[in-house]
């Protein structure tokens, strides 16, 4: 396979260094983030994750809503 050099940014390099995955290059991290994905790739991605991990999930996210909810009502009042 013939190459082709690039130039990009230091914090360019940065973001992309810190993408890489163990034993990926950089054409294979550039490959994987600019591949376009449909919801169907998505399929399954969850399926080892037991149903106590679901739940506790779950919980997490709703106690993550409610207290935004909480600090965009207290923001709200305190910007009146």
């Amino acid at each position: 396979m013939t190459s082709k050099n690039i130039s990009v940014t230091e914090d360019i390099y940065e973001l992309l260094s810190k993408m890489k995955l163990k034993g990926e290059s950089f054409s294979d991290t550039i490959r994987r983030l600019a591949r376009r994905r449909s919801l169907a790739d998505c399929a399954g991605l969850w399926s080892e994750v037991s149903e106590g991990e679901m739940d506790a999930f779950r919980e997490s996210v709703r106690e993550l809503r409610r207290r935004t909810g909480e600090s965009l009502r207290e923001q709200a009042i305190e910007n009146r």
